[in-house]
């Protein structure tokens, strides 16, 4: 299956809709310009196209599986993993202090969509390695840095995430594995399930942050402590030591076969070498700093998946003849020739760009809450990334069920075979709505926590600044997309403060609306984010003249406000429903 990367769709938005120009004038990123991340954009597609995205079939076909001498990787993956290193793709945000190119984060959010439409189960070891090279930096002591974090950020060594247990699922207040002082370290003992990547053989070393408790800790989350848990002991006395670390086993899963999925056993004989990262019973804290991280780049996961489905679904209907135009009369046409097909395309695509545009924004955001200048913008920025980050992760995903779906529809027959590879695009992205906490988990977090907890202040500000782009002079030209966002953020307005003032007395109605909530913020600030590219794509057309790329910018951006922003009138409606509806039925009737 072909892939081509979309730098003209990174260049506009970082040209028009959230300028990158604004990122080099911070004193960490001087040095760099629009024309050196263009550069660094076009060599990762072609990266993307030519070296990831040719492997994807051979290695689902292949899969991951156990030995006896561990976990093995499809074999195409071990070039592709040592030239991704040496070309130095895994540290392109990272510290330059530990060997990184120290790039904005944005830019290396763009460079993530690509693998992950290329290749989503390869990718998804880079994506773990950056989440623990962030808990490191903003965690570890100075000696943990020095001794980590260089050799995950050149990709060296890889690292994971150790959340769940058997016994626990989502709620991991019922961890159990246990950490026991020795010395100046630990002796972990446990089994944690669903590691991605925890072992596997692309390089030696891999880096595992776990959540475990110690003996005097206290019940439930409060408890939690986070450790690093290395597959490999480096001592300068002893040299290298394996570390009481294995993988028991691999599941057998409905999509990505070809990135291992670990049951990980720790402390099965002597007890796993284990180092205290950060306070003591502060392990969810710190490790929330992996898991919003994760959340939003999972949440590229599903723009990149979609944006590959969509590709597919495009070339395939441009080529495959069947049917008579209903207007002209004429006979054996293409199938992007019937307005239905058409349909499905410009939903794919609109709902693909909508999407695209919020992750990078809340990556954009995140660059300006570490490095702008003022304290107060910093503070600003970083709340609505906060805000931001349950909306990516469950809206991005949710829609990659349906783009990668329609793939299916346009090919027909053809989509349920795996000849095609659509089929694997559909099996891979099911996965999104529920690793990193579910669809479920993220609407709740939106409500409960993002809404709640400071009375809708950081949606407040958001809105604000959505209504003052709609009255910005730019958006003139294009009064039809402003007007029904003006609409739909009045009526968000609505749902909000419907939820605020129920949260206190009736949780339940918490819980009923909140997944209709999430998917209304996703579907309003989807469309406004078109049309902001609409309106800028409309000034640009009025300065240089008629171009079918910026052309099409607008008709997509008409496309979504006729046909797709309308469901946030339905979601509008779900949400205000009363929690009865949901909770009177006795469990045993359902």
């Amino acid at each position: 299956m072909n892939y081509r990367a979309p730098i003209a769709d990174f260049q506009f938005l970082f040209r028009e809709v959230f300028p990158i120009d604004r990122l080099f004038a911070l004193a960490p990123f001087s040095d760099f310009d629009r024309a050196l991340t263009d550069a660094v954009l076009e060599e990762g597609g072609r990266f993307a196209s030519e070296v990831l995205a040719p492997i994807n079939q051979p290695g689902d076909r292949e899969g991951a599986h156990l030995s006896d001498a561990g976990v093995v990787v499809p074999a195409s993956f071990k070039d592709a993993y040592r030239r991704f290193v040496a070309d130095g793709w895994n540290g392109v945000s990272a510290d330059r202090a530990y060997g990184g190119q120290g790039l904005p984060e944005v830019i290396g959010a763009a460079l993530n969509e690509m693998w992950q439409s290329a290749n989503l189960s390869f990718a998804l070891c880079p994506l773990l390695t950056q989440g623990a090279i962030d808990t490191l930096a903003l965690c570890a002591n100075p000696d943990q840095k020095e001794r980590y974090l260089a050799k995950l950020v050149t990709g060296e060594w890889t690292g994971t995430m150790n959340l769940t247990e058997p016994q626990a699922g989502s709620d991991l207040g019922l961890i159990e594995t246990l950490a026991i002082p020795k010395g100046d370290h630990y002796l972990v003992r446990g089994q944690k399930i669903f590691i991605t990547y925890g072992e596997h053989d692309l390089t030696e070393n891999i880096i595992h942050l776990a959540l475990a408790r110690t003996p005097d800790a206290p019940a439930g989350t409060r408890g939690l402590t986070l450790f690093i848990i290395p597959r490999y002991r480096e001592a300068q006395a002893s040299g290298r030591t394996k570390n009481d670390v294995q993988a028991l086993s691999i599941e057998h899963k409905m999509g990505i076969h070809a990135s291992p999925t670990c049951v990980m056993g720790y402390g099965q004989q002597t007890g796993a070498y284990a180092e205290q990262l950060g306070g003591l019973h502060q392990g969810m804290e710190h490790m929330f700093i992996m898991m919003n991280r994760a959340r939003l780049s999972v949440g590229q996961q599903g723009v990149g998946i979609a944006e590959q489905a969509f590709q597919a679904a495009r070339d395939f209907a441009r080529n495959r003849v069947q049917g008579r135009d209903s207007k002209t009369g004429q006979d054996r046409v293409a199938i992007i020739k019937h307005p239905d097909v058409r349909r499905m395309l410009l939903t794919m695509a609109a709902l693909t760009e909508a999407t695209r545009a919020l992750t990078l924004w809340a990556f954009y955001l995140s660059d300006l809450g570490r490095h702008a200048e003022s304290g107060s913008e910093r503070q600003a920025a970083d709340a609505c990334v906060a805000l931001l980050t349950p909306i990516v992760k469950g809206f991005a995903t949710e829609m990659a069920q349906e783009v990668t779906s329609l793939a299916i529809q346009i090919h027909g027959g053809m989509g349920y075979v795996e000849e095609t590879g659509v089929a694997q695009l559909y099996r891979d992205a099911r996965i999104l709505t529920i690793y990193e906490g579910t669809t479920g988990i993220q609407a709740m977090d939106l409500l409960g926590r993002k809404l709640v907890r400071d009375r809708g202040q950081a949606w407040s500000a958001l809105e604000a600044e959505i209504l003052r782009s709609l009255d910005a002079h730019e958006f003139k030209v294009v009064q039809h997309l402003a007007e029904p966002l003006r609409n739909h953020v009045a009526q968000l307005r609505s749902v909000v403060d419907e939820v605020l003032r129920n949260a206190s007395h009736d949780p339940y109605q918490l819980g009923g609306a909140s997944y209709a909530a999430l998917m209304q913020f996703g579907t309003v600030l989807g469309g406004w984010l078109l049309a902001r590219a609409a309106a800028a794509a409309a000034r640009v057309q009025s300065e240089t003249g008629a171009q079918p790329f910026l052309e099409r910018k607008i008709r997509i951006a008409e496309f979504y406000m006729g046909f797709l922003l309308p469901r946030a009138d339905a979601y509008a409606k779900a949400a205000r429903v009363p929690s009865a509806t949901v909770m009177a039925l006795d469990d045993s009737l359902i």
